[in-house]
């Protein structure tokens, strides 16, 4: 790299990651993996990202495979859904600081509902990048193991494996041979609302749950999660 402030701004980050000052990482990619399509149309983490994807969802299988060697198949993929959703990884993110390395513009900076994707994407990003330092996992699972096996053991302890869409779904088939209905609004308009959207599942004609997210996927998810809380409570008389 040719900007010595910005690599070792981004020296930081690895020595956040864990990995050693003198790791093998390539940091033309890694400044890549940290620079937001707005700040540039054509070097940006997007290429990164797309590998970052198959690394963490590579990552994830094995440390599942490795920790719960007797598991079923049907039980990994549940749980290694939300190991890589962009809830999760932009949780991940959070965790390491990715935020105050990822180069984006005021406008795009502004929109406050779009913050958790960017730094999903970022995350991604970055472990596209590390995976291309040396084209292995050597300077990911090193740190990355522990994260994963802390929140699979969250996910594990969950009786809906923390995708409540699913678990719902599977609920209401069962006892009334229906899906249920969300209904989606647009309730905070404009960049600086992180709570964009509003959900509501129903099921024969009854409003079981309301939640709301950044986006209309995780609205359903809240709502999703209240109905399926509050169907596995006694009713009072």
């Amino acid at each position: 790299m040719k900007d010595q402030r910005r690599e070792k701004q981004l020296q930081k980050l690895i020595q956040r990651l864990g990995l050693a000052s003198d790791a093998p990482v390539n940091y033309r990619l890694l400044d890549l993996a940290l620079t937001h399509p707005s700040v540039n149309k054509v070097a940006n983490y997007e290429q990164l990202e797309f590998v970052g994807d198959a690394v963490v969802r590579l990552a994830a299988s094995e440390v599942l495979l490795e920790t719960y060697p007797d598991a079923p198949v049907g039980e990994f993929t549940a749980i290694r859904s939300v190991l890589v959703s962009d809830r999760v990884l932009a949780d991940f993110a959070e965790m390491y600081g990715l935020e105050r390395y990822l180069l984006v513009s005021g406008g795009a900076a502004a929109d406050h509902g779009g913050k958790r994707s960017r730094l999903a994407d970022a995350f991604e990003a970055v472990l596209g990048a590390l995976y291309l330092s040396t084209h292995t996992m050597t300077l990911i699972r090193c740190w990355l193991d522990s994260v994963l096996k802390d929140k699979a053991i969250e996910v594990r302890q969950d009786p809906a494996l923390q995708n409540y869409k699913d678990a719902l779904q599977e609920w209401t088939q069962g006892q009334y041979k229906l899906l249920p209905e969300y209904r989606v609004q647009e309730t905070g308009k404009g960049g600086h609302y992180t709570e964009r959207f509003t959900a509501e599942v129903w099921l024969q004609n009854e409003c079981l749950g309301r939640g709301t997210g950044h986006s209309k996927k995780a609205a359903e998810q809240a709502a999703a999660k209240q109905a399926f809380l509050t169907i596995g409570q006694p009713k009072e008389n």
